[in-house]
């Protein structure tokens, strides 16, 4: 008998998953445990692997399609089976086909036929199957008929961005192969392409629907900025101690440890020791009462090429700088391989996000519920600054100078508070005396 492929509960409260893109045709060979479709829940973005070793026999559920957990969407002919049974493709993700096959149209086919069967559209869902390509991209050359095929992506592995499938669209190829199915014979459509054409920045009259993930950033945004009275307070940091000792270690901290030295652990530690010392920033408002946190989870924002997401490092507090640089990596890579589990995403008592990173000088970060306050970092730039020595003699020095900024929570935090909880964190990194493993 054939293996159900299981649309799997990704956490207790998860009632339903939207497969996002299938990772194998109808008729592929799939080993047990390789990556087989992607889907997107509630809580994560993940890869789900396959039940069985077998040939991918049926899809039953197409890309795009939400349904609730435990639901079949598809099925794998086991070793034994797959020779025997030829992979079924009634259900693939490309309707269209179920209707041409049931009008049996000629050589060509007839205005009536090309209306209840687009083959633009197959055109393009064919196309989507080969090409690197998110959802949203995918939805875009479905609604203009285009073979994701004949687009070189320019993103992160030949990826094609948003940005590649509206160029195209804006300057189409002379001829136009959407218009048909494509023959394998078909001359390469890449080569009627323009060359290097830049991407358009906006594109007036677009409407363009939201992704899952996009619309649970929105939801939780707007829940948070009604339920928290958001305060924000910044401080500037020399972080010249930090940088030089970073540039001094991180080459044989690779070599000890296999990953590099970056500098988020620096400011996670930081934050840890003000919150033992403030626990205040660690608790969490429960109706009328204040949870204090028994253990400190940091949240670590990471961005990503479709969306925003929040891991948490659990019990950070237990954690040496080691430990923090371990697992800090190990959630921002799996993160961005979809490799998160619901309990990776969950329980956070604080949060820090890296804006800096992209070059902002500093943010002001929304608080992720049901947190209490947000730390954001800013870029690290060189200024020149007032330096004073241990006699009192004032001199200008060029520094690298970071800016952190406090979210928080003015319901359950006052500004006396957060200014101390953040003059703490400011001391303890200008006068960073910790090994850094």
């Amino acid at each position: 008998m054939p293996t159900d492929i299981i649309m799997p509960q990704m956490g207790e409260s998860i009632v339903e998953g939207t497969i996002t893109k299938w990772l194998k045709k109808p008729g592929d060979k799939v080993q047990r445990d390789e990556p087989l479709f992607e889907i997107s829940t509630d809580k994560v973005d993940a890869e789900i692997p396959a039940p069985a070793s077998g040939v991918l026999q049926e899809i039953k559920v197409s890309e795009g399609t939400t349904v609730g957990v435990n639901t079949v969407v598809g099925t794998i002919a086991v070793d034994g089976e797959a020779a025997a049974a030829p992979p079924k493709t009634a259900a693939a993700p490309a309707p269209p086909a179920e209707k041409r096959e049931e009008k049996k149209p000629a050589p060509a086919p007839t205005p009536a036929q090309t209306a209840s069967a687009p083959p633009a559209q197959q055109a393009a869902d064919e196309g989507a199957e080969e090409a690197r390509s998110s959802p949203l991209v995918r939805k875009i050359a479905r609604e203009h008929g285009v073979n994701l095929s004949q687009i070189t992506g320019t993103g992160l592995g030949g990826r094609i961005t948003k940005q590649d499938i509206m160029a195209f669209i804006e300057h189409p190829a002379p001829a136009a192969p959407a218009a048909t199915i494509p023959q394998p014979a078909a001359a390469a459509p890449s080569e009627s392409r323009p060359a290097a054409l830049p991407a358009p920045v906006a594109y007036p009259g677009d409407l363009v629907p939201m992704t899952n993930m996009r619309k649970i950033i929105a939801q939780r945004m707007i829940e948070s900025r009604r339920t928290s009275a958001h305060v924000h307070c910044m401080y500037e940091v020399d972080f010249t101690r930090i940088v030089t000792l970073r540039a001094k270690h991180k080459n044989a901290f690779e070599q000890r440890h296999g990953g590099r030295l970056t500098f988020m652990p620096f400011f996670v530690r930081a934050a840890i020791i003000a919150l033992q010392q403030w626990p205040i920033l660690n608790a969490s408002l429960e109706g009328d009462n204040i949870h204090y946190h028994r253990h400190i989870n940091v949240g670590i924002a990471v961005a990503l090429d479709w969306g925003l997401i929040v891991p948490v490092l659990k019990n950070a507090g237990d954690l040496n700088f080691l430990g923090l640089q371990r697992g800090i990596t190990d959630l921002g890579e799996r993160a961005r391989s979809k490799k998160l589990k619901p309990e990776d995403v969950e329980g956070s008592t604080f949060t820090v996000t890296n804006p800096g990173q992209f070059g902002a000088v500093f943010g002001l970060p929304i608080i992720n519920q049901p947190n209490s306050a947000i730390m954001g970092v800013g870029g690290i730039t060189k200024q020149p600054l007032v330096v004073t020595d241990k006699e009192g003699n004032d001199s200008i020095a060029i520094r690298s100078v970071v800016h952190l900024t406090l979210g928080y929570d003015h319901r359950l935090i006052d500004g006396a508070v957060a200014d101390q909880f953040m003059a703490l964190v400011k001391k303890t990194l200008e006068n960073w005396s910790e090994e850094v493993g």
